[in-house]
């Protein structure tokens, strides 16, 4: 059995829609707070229910006695730990939310994987270990020099605590780098989800870096394939980036959004916020490498796809 954690998440959702559809058993575990829409968590959930080999439980990752309950239950082999405190700006005013699933979360998950003789640990890592890194693309290799969020911050720790447990333990963990997931059923404090949400409002929208920005924007499907092709292999100790490969400037991003809803934009141009970088662009040859990971979706046709799927979901 797998153990999905951050299953009521947006890519834990996607996850473990995807691993249902192929005949797997899967378990998720989510503390479904109010970070977000509750509501957009639990038709999540709901959707996952559908499958008659989803079980879930509603649980907080810093409970231990109740995190092990799961695994004494479940006979849990692998684990894909999605389950996190996300987002940048939100650490510069809530960071004791990073310090508890983040880290003490994390670490309840690597003390259960060792004790319950798990066999492959992956794990939701990010493009924010990068830091203050100036070279691109970015590549595993990289000499992080400095982190500059908490956020981030707490995911370099993350690959550091998996360390010690892949060299003391042998456990197998495969920390995996995201870089700004969007798609159905997406985060509502990502700029995609809010663009959308201000345009079709009427509303002025918060351009930061005055637009001279660029991210690499990753399709949740791709994300998805990289994912679950690590349950494939046991790396011992080992983080790869899982991004599109092709950096899109927010203006631009913009612009297609503008045109699949027929309406212009209201700008409001700002400064960099504390804790942004200007520029992500992932170097994806190891994943390539390992995982057979190559991204199909391009800006375009997944802006259309998430729109279609905006559209529908709040009938709009």
């Amino acid at each position: 059995m797998i153990l999905v954690t951050g299953a009521a998440g947006f890519i834990g959702y996607h996850v473990a829609r995807k691993l249902l559809e192929e005949g797997r058993e899967v378990t998720g575990s989510d503390i479904v707070n109010d970070y977000y829409s509750t509501r957009l968590k639990w038709d999540r959930v709901a959707e996952l229910k559908a499958h008659k080999a989803f079980v879930f439980h509603q649980v907080d990752l810093c409970d231990y006695p109740a995190m092990e309950e799961i695994f004494k239950q479940g006979s849990v082999r692998e684990v894909i730990h999605l389950a996190a405190q996300a987002g940048v700006r939100y650490s510069l005013t809530n960071p004791q939310a990073y310090q508890r699933s983040n880290l003490e979360g994390f670490l309840n998950i690597l003390e259960l994987c060792r004790r319950y003789k798990v066999d492959n640990l992956i794990y939701a890592s990010s493009s924010s270990v990068y830091g203050k890194n100036r070279k691109l693309p970015f590549g595993e290799n990289d000499v992080l020099e400095g982190q500059i969020s908490l956020y981030g911050a707490t995911k370099r720790a993350n690959e550091l605590m998996a360390h010690s447990y892949s060299h003391l333990y042998g456990l197998n963990t495969t920390g995996l780098r995201f870089f700004t997931v969007y798609g159905p059923w997406g985060r509502p404090d990502m700029a995609m989800f809010l663009f959308t949400e201000a345009i079709l409002k009427g509303e002025k929208i918060s351009v930061y870096n005055y637009g001279q920005m660029k991210r690499d924007f990753t399709y949740i499907d791709d994300i998805v394939e990289g994912v679950t092709a690590c349950l494939e292999h046991r790396f011992g100790y080992e983080v790869i980036n899982l991004g599109n490969n092709k950096p899109v400037e927010l203006l631009y991003l913009i612009d297609c959004l503008e045109k699949n809803l027929g309406r212009e934009a209201e700008k409001l141009m700002l400064p960099l916020q504390p804790g942004d970088c200007e520029s992500t662009y992932a170097d994806i040859k190891k994943a390539r490498r390992l995982l057979g990971f190559e991204p199909r979706t391009g800006i375009e046709k997944g802006v259309k796809k998430f729109l279609d799927w905006y559209k529908d979901y709040y009938r709009v």
